[in-house]
């Protein structure tokens, strides 16, 4: 089959691929039809590896997708051939502690899709296990349907954030996570959401998702315009979503007290942690590693209207031209937030 490869770090090819994927009882073949490219998927190709995540071998990218289903498990009656769905990329050990206890996102056998020796979905079908498929509703588009991975990213963050009904809260990065994430708070319950960003174009995008106040700190300071917002007290909830360790290190400052951190955004190198910063402010603080228990909860959102992740789609490649998607991707290019990758019929 046709699948774009990571050969190493810097070489992508689109190219005849063998995966030899059995169909099991509990499992569905899916023809893919739209995939979205990751920051994942952007840095394995650019660097060959994430941590301790390193590209060995040869390894098909992709982990964002929705698509159609064209063959069941014999043991599969709540999904059919035909049915539009999309995907939960990973999938953990059924017996593993971590799985036992509903975290199955902290499995460390976790076989998720596009991490070192996982194989993606920038191809034409996969085998995947029915329990992490969900069937997409007749008026949630194959391209939100490949959203829906992201966009689980933003709904964990926001109920490890406990959004209550008028809470204030702060997004720091505007891109595809922190967009999500600025979705999510307003759909939990949030009255407004400040969002950071040094890019314009993405900041634009930000202002026309709801009650959104941009700033753009590299002109503007985020705890001043926090305080403006909120009467001086501080914003109740932030959420770190870009990983840059000078923004992630400053996350107490425009809080109220008794406020709530998230970590979302994942740093490069190890952060400076103001503990005392944090204590006098009583900061509950989470952490958020991919999301767990949602995907449901977004597919309905999507269906409902209560979130509308269009404005993040900024730019659509067909298959055939995946290699230069992956180059422009790569270029960090102002203003693009989401790209994805149209599979062909």
């Amino acid at each position: 089959m046709q699948a774009l490869v990571l050969e190493e770090k810097n070489r992508l090819s689109l190219r005849d691929f063998p995966v030899d994927e059995t169909l099991g009882p509990r499992d569905v073949r899916i023809k893919l039809k739209t995939v979205g490219i990751c920051g994942s998927d952007v840095h394995y190709y650019t660097h060959g590896a994430i941590g301790p995540f390193v590209v060995r071998e040869p390894m098909i990218l992709g982990h964002e997708a929705s698509g159609i289903i064209e063959e069941v498990g014999a043991d599969v009656t709540e999904l059919a051939v035909g049915d539009r769905v999309c995907m939960e990329p990973g999938i953990p050990d059924p017996a593993s502690r971590s799985t036992r206890l509903g975290l199955y996102n902290l499995d460390p056998a976790v076989r998720f899709w596009a991490t070192p020796p996982i194989h993606g979905v920038l191809r034409p079908s996969v085998v995947h296990p029915a329990d992490f498929t969900f069937k997409l509703p007749d008026n949630v588009s194959f391209a939100a349907g490949a959203m829906v991975e992201p966009l689980a990213v933003g709904v964990h963050g926001a109920t490890k954030a406990q959004v209550k009904p008028g809470d204030i809260a702060i997004v720091i990065g505007a891109g595809p996570i922190g967009l999500v994430t600025v979705l999510a708070a307003l759909a939990a319950g949030c009255a407004r959401v400040i969002v950071s960003d040094v890019d314009d174009t993405k900041l634009g995008i930000a202002a026309k998702l709801g009650a959104v106040t941009p700033v753009n700190v590299s002109r503007t300071s985020l705890v001043e315009a926090t305080k403006a917002e909120t009467a001086g007290w501080g914003a109740d909830i932030v959420f770190e979503c870009s990983g840059n360790e000078r923004a992630a290190a400053a996350v107490f400052e425009p809080l109220c007290p008794g406020g709530k951190v998230v970590f979302i955004g994942i740093p490069l190198e190890p952060i400076r942690y103001d503990v005392s910063g944090g204590q006098i402010k009583e900061v509950r603080v989470e952490h958020v590693f991919r999301y767990a228990h949602v995907y449901p909860r977004c597919v309905a959102m999507l269906a409902s209207g209560a979130i509308d992740v269009s404005p993040l789609i900024t730019r659509t490649f067909p298959f055939s031209a995946s290699v230069a998607a992956f180059e422009y991707a790569a270029t960090s290019p102002a203003g693009e937030v989401k790209i994805q990758i149209e599979m062909p019929d």
